[in-house]
């Protein structure tokens, strides 16, 4: 985790003041199963949730567990200090480590992926402002980089807002993946602990009982889980690498905020670059990177191996604290991204008409002329707007072969805007609702 890109509701979750405040709910709802079930004393119960106040000191785990070199039993001997050994030594009665590492991990899975739901959520809220916002305002659609016919601009928007909200039901699945709890003993078979307390604990900490585990709870939740944010993070780089290219000089249709005192360059005064958005280009890849791993991880040895945990320790608070990050940083940029209509327009008239070249195709295949000869019609009048700079529709009007087949009126209507964006109200019905 780099603390530069970090926020901290998100650190937060990852903390070990908060890692082991989750061990000791799980600890202490495991021995109300217990008592219930009259495994243990309801004293002892009772002795350990009087624990509940009390503030975990990391440094004194950290001591313990360099002589014990196992961080839960570290854990547990500190617990004891503040419960007494008689108390104590019902604790963990029946349980594996992995029963309160892995429940803990999916509880912090859950909370941050609660966080990152509530980012995607103001992002969308933010892409359909301006998409209403922009709705008609017309420029030029690109394929290839190549000017190739109009669009609006809040269809660019709208579309974006389409694929964040496809991410939040995607996001919403993968939180479900990993809500689930393990509290099943060694190897999972429940032989020293019954599963109602797994059933107990789960309900307590949010989570469903994982239907069947080993030691572990099965990777291919995590693995589901760090997907998911990779196809996130790919959707920030996609709105990043837009927003980067209409702000390239000579495009120069939109623009990141630029604040008053704010400095582009070190060496050129003149500079106003897209640093946020090739910063969350980047972020995207940090994020994209705990794919792989995540999926690596679902192959363990027969009930458990341990090449999955240092691998989580990592790739959970790295992903999640620094896709937070940038989520949030990418809705502050779409809620003050500078929109520049009239250069949207220059630059849809750059090439006189060129982008109407399919109209005219189209109009010539109707009036009789083959696709073929009316491609070679078309394509011979755009050349000399590419090459000699000439006016499109003037090439067309004193090319005989195309008044042959349309009138002067039939190609002039085809340069008419509104043609392209008659549906866009349509669109946008589809997209956000009537």
């Amino acid at each position: 985790m780099i603390e530069r890109y970090a926020r901290p509701e998100m650190v937060e979750i990852w903390s070990a003041r908060t890692k082991y405040r989750i061990w000791y709910e799980i600890e202490a709802h495991a021995c109300d199963a217990q008592a219930e079930l009259g495994v243990i004393p309801k004293e002892a119960a009772e002795a350990v949730w009087k624990a509940k106040d009390a503030e975990f000191d990391v440094a004194r785990i950290d001591e313990i567990e360099s002589v014990t070199k196992h961080d839960v039993i570290a854990f547990l001997t500190h617990l004891a200090e503040f419960i007494g050994d008689g108390q104590a030594r019902f604790v963990h009665q029946g349980m594996t480590s992995s029963d309160v590492l892995d429940t803990t991990l999916n509880v912090q899975l859950t909370r941050a992926a609660d966080l990152l739901i509530a980012d995607v959520e103001r992002l969308m809220e933010a892409l359909k402002t301006r998409a209403y916002e922009h709705k008609d305002t017309v420029r030029i659609g690109r394929s290839h980089g190549i000017h190739a016919e109009p669009t609006t601009m809040g269809l660019t928007f709208a579309r974006f807002y389409a694929e964040w909200d496809r991410n939040l039901a995607r996001l919403k699945a993968a939180r479900a993946e990993v809500a689930t709890g393990a509290i099943s003993g060694a190897v999972g078979t429940f032989a020293n602990i019954d599963p109602a307390v797994e059933e107990h604990v789960c309900a307590a900490m949010g989570l469903a009982p994982e239907p069947i585990s080993t030691q572990v709870i099965p990777r291919d939740r995590h693995a589901m889980f760090f997907a998911t944010l990779g196809v996130l993070a790919s959707s920030i780089e996609n709105i990043a690498t837009e927003i980067r290219h209409m702000q390239r000089t000579e495009v120069l249709e939109a623009e990141e905020f630029f604040s008053k005192g704010q400095k582009g360059s070190s060496a050129m005064p003149h500079k106003r670059n897209p640093v946020l958005t090739e910063n969350l280009t980047g972020l995207a890849r940090l994020v994209r990177s705990a794919v792989t791993p995540a999926l690596e991880n679902v192959a363990l040895w027969h009930e458990r191996d341990i090449s999955h945990s240092s691998v989580e320790r990592g790739i959970g608070p790295d992903a999640t604290v620094h896709l937070d990050f940038a989520l949030s940083r990418l809705a502050g940029v779409v809620e003050k991204l500078v929109v520049y209509p009239e250069t949207m327009e220059k630059n849809l008239h750059k090439f006189r008409g060129l982008v109407m070249s399919q109209r005219v195709l189209l109009a010539l295949t109707q009036a009789g002329v083959s696709r073929e000869d009316a491609y070679t019609l078309v394509q011979r009048n755009a050349m000399k707007v590419w090459e000699q700079g000439a006016d499109f529709r003037t090439e067309l009007l004193a090319d005989p072969e195309v008044t042959a087949a349309l009138s002067p009126q039939q190609i002039e209507e085809k340069f008419d805007l509104g043609y392209h964006t008659k549906q866009v109200d349509r669109i946008f019905a589809r997209v956000f609702g009537a």
